[in-house]
């Protein structure tokens, strides 16, 4: 299984913090990691965004179909991310577009095997793997990407 942690774009400063928009650099900085995102994920990747318009706005610059769940909520867990993502179990890609710390935890988690804090920059990816070696699975960074580094 793949999971790719997508962390949102720049958004405003404000309240309510479910209501918080992408700033003109956050909608540049969704476009790019977008763009390298469509052609290096399986067209098979399912796609699941927290309800936050931060994060709905990032998802929809990729341009595919996607659901919103509400435990990936700026509040949740790392545990309830790895649930809505259905990990390790889940055979096909998954692409989780969601919020700091949370996503840094989930990362920390499964590459370090630790509850961490990592931190994931806005509009940034991380990619996670397994790996299955006999009966021994392990998890690895298949990638990590920034927009900074996505030239357009």
């Amino acid at each position: 299984m793949d999971l790719i942690l997508w962390r949102h774009a720049e958004a405003e400063i404000g309240e309510p913090d479910e209501g918080r928009a992408l700033t003109g650099k956050g909608h540049k900085q969704a476009w790019k990691m977008a763009d390298w995102l469509d052609h290096n994920l399986p067209h098979s990747c399912k796609i699941i965004s927290s309800p936050a318009t931060r994060t709905v706005q990032t998802a929809e610059a990729l341009g595919r179909k996607f659901k919103t769940h509400p435990d990936l909520a700026p509040d949740c867990s790392a545990e309830q991310l790895l649930a809505v993502a259905n990990w390790p179990n889940n055979r096909e890609p998954v692409l989780i577009i969601g919020h700091q710390p949370t996503l840094g935890q989930a990362a920390a988690l499964l590459v370090a095997g630790q509850m961490q804090e990592w931190s994931i920059r806005k509009g940034s990816v991380w990619w996670i793997a397994q790996r299955e070696r006999g009966d021994i699975t392990t998890n690895y960074l298949k990638a990590v990407m920034s927009p900074d580094l996505i030239a357009k």
